[in-house]
């Protein structure tokens, strides 16, 4: 699954204007996925039919890194909440031995941004994205499931703006989702991506291709609960072009971990909480965030 992620490039224009001259991970700083969505049994597709998903999260941006990891001294502060409902519909069909999906998500997002004595605030929708995928079951505890997502550029973008709802091009990812799942004793998840980003037409800038994954680690307490730790790593893989100029030292990189905790049922419910704190970052934002996954059968 993925979302939309804070579009920074408003901060780029006033960074230059003050002189300080950075070097961003891709445009802005961002992503169109939103790193450390995803959390237990995202490997796992369930049995033909409809089901509802509801992801929340609570990122709280607070420095601002160069390519060296060092912070750039500048008055830093964004929040971003998102609701983002997502609709799954597993199918009947049989491809590749593996039982076909397709699903849907459209976020609902908050920016509050304050940065270096300038303020904006924006709601609204963000970036939809569409995707099918082929799901598998080799066993009783691993599961596992190909995908291909489309995100599409709905959210509202202004070239000039502090942060944006939209990114304001498309993406397109492959991914692969892995789960190992028991009543009791160590589970596992982790789910690979791959973006390619196209051009931003409006500013002529094509971001960089990026390698990332959401990964949990947990112990199953044999009653529905499990608690361990997740997060994600991320690594830009190539740099990105501004007018057909390649722009050196440009590759992000990143990693989070912190606390987890969920709780599933054997009619298809599912819960799942975490905190993430970022490190090792190079060329984005670092900050925390509150990550919540609810999943409901139709």
């Amino acid at each position: 699954m993925s979302k939309n992620n804070v579009c920074l490039l408003g901060v780029t224009t006033l960074i230059n204007l003050l002189g300080i001259m950075p070097v961003w991970a891709t445009e802005g700083g961002g992503s169109t996925y939103a790193h450390g969505t995803e959390n237990a049994f995202v490997g796992f597709m369930p049995s033909p039919g409809f089901y509802g998903l509801v992801y929340a999260s609570h990122d709280h941006l607070s420095k601002l890194r160069d390519d060296k990891g060092d912070e750039i001294e500048l008055p830093f502060d964004v929040k971003a909440n998102v609701i983002a409902p997502r609709a799954v519909w597993v199918t009947d069909t049989k491809l590749l031995n593996g039982q076909l999906a397709w699903h849907a998500v459209l976020p609902l997002v908050s920016l509050d941004s304050h940065i270096a004595g300038y303020s904006e605030k924006h709601q609204g929708l963000g970036d939809l994205v569409i995707g099918s995928g082929l799901g598998y079951h080799p066993s009783e505890k691993v599961h596992y499931a190909f995908g291909l997502d489309i995100t599409a550029p709905t959210g509202t973008y202004k070239q000039d703006n502090l942060v944006n709802l939209g990114r304001n091009y498309w993406n397109i990812q492959p991914a692969f989702a892995l789960s190992y799942i028991q009543a009791s004793g160590l589970n596992a998840d982790l789910k690979l991506m791959y973006g390619i980003n196209f051009k931003n037409s409006d500013t002529n800038y094509r971001s960089g291709q990026e390698l990332h994954m959401d990964y949990a680690l947990g112990y199953a307490l044999n009653n529905g609960w499990t608690a361990g730790i997740g997060g994600y790593l991320y690594q830009q893989t190539t740099d990105d072009k501004q007018d057909s100029t390649v722009r050196s030292n440009s590759k992000g990189r990143a990693f989070a971990v912190g606390p987890s905790i969920s709780y599933h049922n054997n009619s298809g419910f599912l819960v799942s909480v975490k905190w993430q704190q970022d490190y090792g970052v190079r060329n984005r934002a670092e900050g925390n965030a509150v990550k919540i996954k609810l999943a409901i059968p139709f």
